[in-house]
């Protein structure tokens, strides 16, 4: 028996949602998470057609990439589409989950999947959030360093890009005074104590400091724990907008066109001139990407591979980068095999549906 709140979770261990950006409304929008999981829709879009989909394939769940609701809703009387699909869920007891910016934002997220289905290698963050990150600095007697770290490494503590189990100690004397009140480990009441101790340090993502400060507490043999923790300016380069990397092998131009469109299952390619004869390194973002031109350029990419670009916003590539608007809906539909693929290796109770409503406003005449 699988609970929505379980799928929840382990949506949120994927995308955490403090990596949502301050204008997003991602997480349950419909549902209180306590209903067991009879089957999962997986969808870009919530529309009507989808609720009604979710009904005949008998899942009683919908994540979604975008959120249906978005801008907030004073009433609620069915006088447009968000309306009347939220109000369809609500009647047939179906919830709606979505995960965007966060989903966005994680490695192994919708960018990383655009770069494996592009076949890039050596992919990285476009743009690095900063102030993600923070340092814990603890103190504790030497004989019980390794076990506090073993259980702060546990939490998500000390990971830094590709290696694990970080963090930095040195060695000195801790002094304190238990005073009538204290039950101390080390010492007694009223008697000044010296011990031998390590200040270890070690960083964490910040939305993990719950459960950081927990492992340090059960761990931490003192009555009292000494530690402090700072925020970050470092970049977290786990975290962020867009994605790059390289092709295998350079493509002309063409060729990589053809790539672009064939594995991404487009109509038509909206693109500035080429920026070079051959393309080898590849900057991408699902969705709405001309704020990350600058990061693009930045990575030396040749092309930036996006959508939503403006007329006006093509003339930035100053013959500098190769922009490729391709479509929203068009770089961001195989969210829902992304979703497929993680959550089917956690679930095996219920069926994992991916949507067969095609929920493109758009239309093109070819």
């Amino acid at each position: 028996m699988t609970f929505i709140k379980e799928v929840i979770n382990a949506l949120e261990q994927l995308a955490p949602p403090s990596y949502q950006e301050s204008y997003d409304n991602a997480g349950l929008i419909v549902g209180t998470g306590q209903e067991e999981v009879t089957g999962v829709l997986l969808t870009l879009d919530v529309t009507e057609d989808v609720v009604a989909e979710a009904i005949n394939r008998n899942c009683n769940l919908i994540v979604a990439h975008h959120p249906i609701v978005f801008k907030g809703l004073k009433k609620l009387n069915g006088k447009n589409y968000v309306e009347r699909t939220v109000l369809k869920a609500i009647k047939n007891d179906i919830a709606i989950y979505a995960t965007h910016t966060n989903l966005d934002h994680v490695t192994n997220g919708v960018n990383w999947h655009i770069a494996q289905i592009l076949g890039l290698q050596n992919v990285r963050i476009l743009a690095p959030k900063k102030q993600a990150l923070s340092k814990l600095t603890f103190f504790s007697p030497i004989a019980n360093t390794q076990a506090i770290l073993a259980a702060l490494h546990e939490a998500g503590a000390g990971n830094i890009g590709n290696y694990s189990n970080c963090s930095f100690r040195t060695e000195g004397t801790g002094t304190f005074m238990p005073n009538d009140a204290a039950n101390p480990v080390i010492g007694k009441n009223g008697a000044q104590e010296e011990v031998k101790e390590h200040r270890a340090e070690l960083i964490f993502p910040s939305y993990l400091e719950s459960a950081v400060m927990t492992a340090l507490r059960r761990a931490h043999p003192y009555e009292e724990v000494a530690y402090y923790i700072n925020s970050l300016e470092n970049e977290n380069q786990e975290v962020g907008a867009g994605a790059y990397g390289e092709l295998q092998e350079p493509l002309e131009t063409d060729a990589f066109l053809h790539l672009l469109k064939e594995k991404m299952n487009l109509q038509v390619i909206k693109h500035t001139a080429p920026h070079s004869q051959t393309v080898q390194r590849v900057a991408v973002c699902g969705g709405a990407g001309s704020f990350l031109l600058a990061n693009a350029l930045q990575s030396k990419a040749d092309v930036f591979v996006t959508a939503d670009y403006k007329y006006h916003e093509f003339f930035d590539a100053e013959d500098r980068i190769m922009i490729c608007d391709i479509g929203h809906y068009e770089s961001e539909v195989f969210t829902k095999n992304l979703l497929y693929n993680y959550l089917s290796g956690k679930f095996s109770n219920f069926a994992l549906c991916l949507s067969e409503v095609n929920t493109n406003p758009v239309r093109y005449f070819v």
